[in-house]
């Protein structure tokens, strides 16, 4: 289907969806529809099997649980043509009717921006009319926590918090990559995966010339391991989005703007809603670090020098040719992270585990004036806010083993006194703000300071 075609569909759909828990395959449809067009799409996620088949209660509430991940799930098939009407397939509770009307907008807000699609940030979903069935209530927050692991510092903050606190927690990951795989590894714990296949067609059309952008992919991978956990009779899903994560990158058209929007704790607190009352679940998923700054969770990293061969915070390298590239060296997530550990650490232990000093290299200048805020708005990733950075800065010009790093000097040189004066460390590293952490877990996270 031509660029032409794909912008004559009008709307978005939802036609079924099937899993057979025997095998933990689940498949989800989707179709983009208009006048004599047709286009459609088949995801198939493939979920961990338990040891022992669910319960008639555990698959219920899992069921319920995958009719939420249909919905989220279609961000990735609807930015093909980002048609004006959004068609649900069944009567929706009102907290799950804000939550998908949350992630196809503010979360296809960059995506919005990008492509000047102002009327995605108004999507209204067709909700049909009936009467939605009450969830029988299953109450999971006692059982072993299941902690998503990406591969990076705050994930491996998450986790080994919630182990020194004696929760026993157990990694997730969705499609892991060698990085998830040697931190899974390195932590000793059995891990949990699932396997997220994306309909190929997907990139045909891309390549073809379809609308695309980023999306709020971790919505989705929150409920692929909220979904899991269900599955295999564990607690909570513990995250580890930090506060800075709810900070928008820059305002358009009157909307906030935030690359990490499904990270942000409105987007948990959306998320936790829907599943109570879609699902019936007591417990169902948080973000253990969600008080902390990114800044202060790098503080925490830098207790744990075992990861220091594995941890990778670097998108980039995910996309790089070598299996074994952990950092690219050269972009916005890799200079934010290399400048908050540098406080933290030996200069020598941090270039190690990088291969390279990002703050002798005068060419990373510029991409960290960005992250100063000075030459531009927060890049489009996921970094820290601008007040992280000059304080991490602050910190570093006053350590001899960084003072006389070229890129320190260069920095230091430039940021405007009204910037040294507004970021105050103090803030930095006090936890703080909203968040759903629940008391039995708020000792986890205390107990690394």
């Amino acid at each position: 289907m031509r660029n032409g075609q794909l912008r004559q569909l009008t709307d978005f759909s939802f036609p079924s969806y099937s899993v057979d828990v025997a095998t933990g395959t689940a498949s989800f449809d989707y179709a983009l529809s208009g006048p004599g067009e047709e286009l459609r799409f088949t995801e198939v996620i493939t979920f961990p099997v338990p040891a022992t088949p669910p319960s008639a209660e555990t698959e219920a509430a899992f069921r319920r649980v995958l009719e939420l991940l249909h919905l989220v799930a279609g961000v990735s098939y609807y930015k093909v043509a980002a048609p004006p009407r959004l068609l649900l397939p069944a009567p929706l509770g009102e907290a799950a009717v804000a939550l998908v009307t949350a992630i196809y907008t503010k979360g296809l807000a960059e995506y919005a921006y990008r492509n000047d699609l102002p009327y995605v940030l108004e999507l209204t979903p067709t909700v049909p009319a009936g009467q939605v069935p009450e969830p029988t209530p299953l109450d999971n927050s006692d059982g072993r926590p299941l902690s998503a692991v990406g591969g990076g510092k705050d994930s491996i903050v998450s986790l080994e918090a919630l182990r020194r606190a004696g929760f026993d927690p157990v990694p997730f990951s969705v499609n892991p990559n060698p990085v998830i795989v040697s931190v899974n590894q390195a932590s000793g714990l059995t891990a949990l995966a699932a396997r997220r296949r994306i309909d190929p067609k997907l990139f045909e059309v891309n390549a073809a010339g379809a609308l695309n952008g980023h999306i709020p992919v971790t919505a989705i991978n929150s409920l692929i391991a909220v979904a899991t956990a269900v599955l295999h009779g564990l607690g909570p899903v513990v995250m580890s989005n930090e506060r800075s994560a709810s900070d928008p990158n820059l305002l358009w058209n009157g909307h906030e703007i935030n690359h990490q929007w499904s990270k942000g704790v409105e987007a948990e607190g959306l998320l936790r809603d829907a599943l109570a009352g879609h699902a019936g679940l007591t417990e169902p998923y948080f973000s253990l670090l969600r008080p902390l700054s990114e800044l202060h969770i790098a503080k925490l990293f830098a207790q744990f020098d075992r990861y220091d061969d594995v941890v990778t915070s670097c998108n980039a390298a995910f996309r790089l040719h070598d299996p074994s590239a952990r950092w690219c060296g050269d972009c916005p997530k890799c200079r934010f992270v290399f400048l908050a550990l540098a406080p933290f650490m030996p200069r020598e232990r941090l270039v190690n585990i990088f291969g390279v000093d990002l703050l002798d290299d005068t060419y990373q200048v510029p991409g960290y004036l960005e992250l100063l805020g000075i030459d531009a708005h927060k890049p489009f990733e996921c970094v820290g806010e601008v007040e992280e950075s000059v304080v991490a800065l602050g910190l570093l010009a006053e350590q001899e083993q960084w003072r006389d790093a070229s890129v320190v000097r260069a920095l230091v040189a430039v940021v405007p006194s009204a910037a040294w004066a507004t970021a105050a460390a103090s803030d930095v590293f006090t936890p703080g703000g909203p968040n759903f952490v629940p008391p039995t877990y708020a000792k986890a996270r205390a107990a690394l300071d």
